[in-house]
């Protein structure tokens, strides 16, 4: 299976990530994800810019989907989020990098970044592995 095909299977079989209509754009094994989400009505809080839960959810994605490219499976077991500025425009990307790949648990962190390139949140995570 290529990169593309095991992408466009990862899109199309997740309901969490086909629900809120989450892209994948790259994933480098075991390295890091980029993910990308359009920012519809639906993905927006009452002040009209991205609500912080779908903020969270896609960067919890893009470290999930790091974490399990190493081939290992894995849950959250702590995360942090700090909200910088509105995720305004059309377009909201975030950027997953694994940090520490330890034997039982990993560490990594995420950006988001508008679309004019502007970072709106950064986010931690770390990671238990269940095997």
């Amino acid at each position: 299976m290529t990169d593309e095909e095991a992408i466009r299977q990862l899109e199309e079989s997740s309901g969490f990530i086909k629900h809120n209509h989450f892209h994948v754009v790259e994933v480098d094994k075991g390295k890091q994800t980029i993910l990308e989400v359009k920012l519809t009505e639906d993905a927006l809080n009452p002040y009209g810019f991205a609500h912080g839960g779908l903020i969270f959810g896609l960067g919890d994605t893009a470290m999930g989907i790091t974490v399990r490219s190493t081939g290992r499976n894995a849950v959250t077991l702590t995360s942090s989020i700090t909200y910088l500025r509105p995720s305004l425009g059309n377009t909201l990307r975030a950027e997953a990098e694994m940090i520490k790949d330890g034997k039982h648990t990993s560490y990594l962190k995420c950006n988001f970044y508008d679309e004019e390139e502007k970072l709106t949140a950064s986010m931690d995570a770390s990671y238990y592995y269940t095997d």
